[in-house]
């Protein structure tokens, strides 16, 4: 099942719940709903853990915790996705969204100098934070949709899939019964057949017997009363 998938790679939630800069949510944490792995659950996680990667602000698991506890999406998932923005990801990541909102809002963009500064990015951040936060808002809504929706359909095609190998795995049986069945019954329709001819056979038989019977009880009848009537006189009985 995907759960196995996603539980392989989540974190431990003994640690999600004693991460410091979690324990402001106190007995939230313990809603045993932030903790199921099912396809609704991991999916939202999915949403609110992208949409709050792209976000440029400091803490952003305190977004992705309060965002999961508010539509009950999977907790250690959704934490988990804000590191998808990292020191190393981080210059590449923002300055694509940065080159988003400028274009959203037709503004032309900043080249880069050949050595980025701190100095030159805080001079910087007067001017380009209004395209870079938008373009953040926006690439974050995008990628957490396709993120929700791709969990969803990802989960219902392997579910799908499972139980076509179950079906697949169960027709062969299912048939050789069902040949097995109807060889059984063909059998006993060919002996109740042959039984039913032998039966015939065998009434025949017994009436020829009985009339052989009969006939031999009339023979014997007849020679009887010829005996007799020999004896008295009488005439012979005509046939």
């Amino acid at each position: 099942m995907p759960r196995r998938l996603f539980k392989r790679y989540m974190p431990d939630p003994t640690s999600i719940r004693e991460h410091k800069s979690l324990r402001f949510f106190g007995t939230l944490l313990h809603d045993a709903n932030l903790w199921h792995l099912n396809r609704h659950s991991v999916a939202r996680a999915m949403g609110v853990g992208l949409f709050a990667a792209l976000i440029p602000i400091p803490m952003q698991m305190l977004l992705a915790a309060a965002l999961a506890i508010a539509l009950r999406g999977n907790l250690p998932i959704a934490v988990s996705l804000v590191w998808l923005t990292n020191p190393l990801t981080m210059p590449p990541v923002f300055f694509a969204t940065y080159m988003t909102g400028a274009w959203l809002m037709q503004v032309p963009p900043r080249t880069l100098p050949e050595t980025i500064t701190v100095d030159w990015v805080t001079d910087q951040l007067a001017t380009i934070w209004q395209p870079f936060l938008l373009g953040s808002l926006v690439c974050g809504v995008v990628l957490g949709v396709l993120g929700y929706f791709t969990t969803q359909w990802y989960w219902r095609w392997w579910v799908g899939r499972q139980w076509r190998r179950r079906q697949c795995r169960c027709t062969p049986a299912r048939d050789s019964r069902t040949h097995a069945a109807a060889a059984d019954q063909q059998a006993h329709a060919q002996y109740v057949e042959h039984g039913g001819s032998h039966q015939h056979e065998g009434d025949r038989g017994a009436d020829a017997d009985v009339r052989h019977a009969q006939d031999a009880v009339a023979e014997r009848v007849d020679h009887v009363q010829h005996g007799v009537g020999q004896r008295h006189g009488l005439p012979e009985r005509r046939q």
